[in-house]
């Protein structure tokens, strides 16, 4: 089809690994409907498969292995949590993929500065090649073993992040105001970094037991948009769904892939819509429906473990959810939902060049094919935009109140209690919901070291 090729959008293809791009452009370029949905099925199943790997480091007790699980969203003892303590936990990389998305692996690396791990060997040690990118972690200065550490990945050209990670410890009384306490650390560690003259851009501040507080959805959104673009759809899946950024950066990513999911829903398994001239893959499409209510954390476990860890009843949160949960999804409710939107009385064949200028070429002369696309589209939008919402009203309840309990992943009488009789947690949070503050006074005590 000649000039096919002026239609498409170059950002459409951002997602798409880059071996599969030139494919599914050449499809949509000739105009073959075969090959175009055969390639965005291709695409679509490649998502998933995906690998990244990251690998968190940094000397020994600096609260690495409390980062993995964090960065995983599970709590520090359940089963599949790395091991935490103030010795070294770890002899060799240890794998922990992350429960929902196997295909984004966390490395918790052996602490740097032992006998047995140096920093001239530690990188050829631990396997460098293996790993996207690097979090260099310390739980109060970074120390000459880091800064080594960041020269040499550096120069073997890959990136780094420097975290400053607290642990909680014992409280005083909020006497500064929390982002003079987080300026000066920040300062304090930055000074450290360039006197070592090692080139970095930030030192993100966070609390591996506050997730949605102070640099943590910062350090995610920094990384997100540092992966290449065909990875960022792994990492911002497995990202927790505790910060307002987060959940806006997926819907922003989930929407460019919309136009996939609709071009391969006209693929061989496609039937036939009774009483409508549209044929889509209904498996295909419930299959996806089902993604977006997981990947928003609206299913079951994803629920239970938000009401966990912010202790309000999972009852609250369910109650402001308006779309159906991840198992509620059915053959026969995308069947409701798509004799809905052909119903809805849209003149497909006009909104069509507007919505999907980039499968146009492919399938604009087809009737049939417009319409079913078209309103494959139109379904999968608005549920994603749904589920979008609806994740963010279960944020705001959970939210609710603003304790600092909704944010601690410390989440029960019992560990806190247990952290007050170590003398790590300020007594006053025992029994009730401790406020922002003195969340954050008992993560980042002052005088800073």
């Amino acid at each position: 089809m000649a000039g096919a090729g002026e239609n498409i959008d170059p950002e459409a293809f951002s997602s798409i690994p880059p071996e599969l791009q030139e494919e599914l452009k050449a499809a949509l370029e000739k105009g073959d409907l075969v090959a175009a949905v055969s390639k965005a099925q291709e695409v679509l199943c490649s998502a998933d498969k995906v690998d990244l790997n990251i690998a968190i480091t940094g000397i020994t007790g600096s609260g690495k292995s409390s980062f993995v699980n964090a960065m995983r969203g599970v709590e520090d003892g359940d089963k599949d949590a790395a091991a935490t303590g103030v010795t070294e936990t770890t002899s060799k990389p240890a794998r922990f993929p992350h429960p929902q998305y196997p295909n984004v692996i966390f490395w918790d690396l052996p602490g740097i500065g032992t006998q047995t791990f140096q920093a001239d060997t530690y990188l050829q040690q631990v396997s460098f090649d293996r790993y996207d990118f690097f979090i260099i972690i310390s739980g109060t200065r970074f120390r000459e073993y880091d800064i080594k550490l960041a020269r040499e990945i550096q120069r073997l050209g890959k990136c780094f992040y420097f975290v400053r990670s607290k642990k909680p410890s014992a409280s005083r009384p909020l006497q500064y105001a929390e982002d003079v306490i987080l300026n000066k650390i920040r300062d304090n560690c930055m000074e450290n970094l360039q006197k070592g003259k090692v080139d970095f851009r930030q030192v993100f501040l966070v609390s591996n037991w506050c997730t949605s507080k102070y640099d943590f959805p910062r350090l995610q959104e920094t990384l997100v948009h540092e992966l290449p673009s065909y990875k960022r759809l792994a990492f911002l899946r497995s990202l927790p769904n505790l910060a307002k950024e987060i959940l806006e950066e997926k819907k922003k990513y989930l929407m460019k892939q919309v136009w996939l999911t609709s071009l391969a829903s006209l693929g061989a398994s496609a039937l036939p819509l009774p009483g409508f001239s549209t044929v889509c893959d209904v498996a295909l499409l419930m299959s996806a429906l089902k993604q977006y209510c997981q990947d928003f954390g609206l299913d079951s476990n994803s629920l239970e473990k938000i009401a966990s860890l912010t202790n309000k009843p999972v009852e609250e949160l369910r109650a402001v959810i308006k779309s159906p949960l991840a198992h509620e999804i059915t053959k026969d409710l995308v069947i409701k939902l798509l004799s809905k939107t052909v119903g809805g009385g849209v003149k497909y064949t006009l909104l069509f060049k507007n919505i999907l200028p980039v499968v146009r070429p492919v399938i604009g002369s087809v009737v049939s094919g417009t319409i079913s696309c078209a309103t494959s589209y139109i379904l999968l939008k608005g549920f994603l935009n749904a589920v979008a919402d609806d994740a963010m009203s279960v944020l705001e309840k959970a939210l609710e109140g603003g304790g600092g309990a909704t944010t601690a992943r410390i989440s029960t009488s019992a560990r806190l209690a247990q952290s007050v009789e170590h003398g790590t947690l300020n007594p006053r949070v025992v029994g009730s919901s401790p406020t922002l503050g003195e969340c954050f006074s008992s993560l980042f005590p002052l005088p800073f070291p």
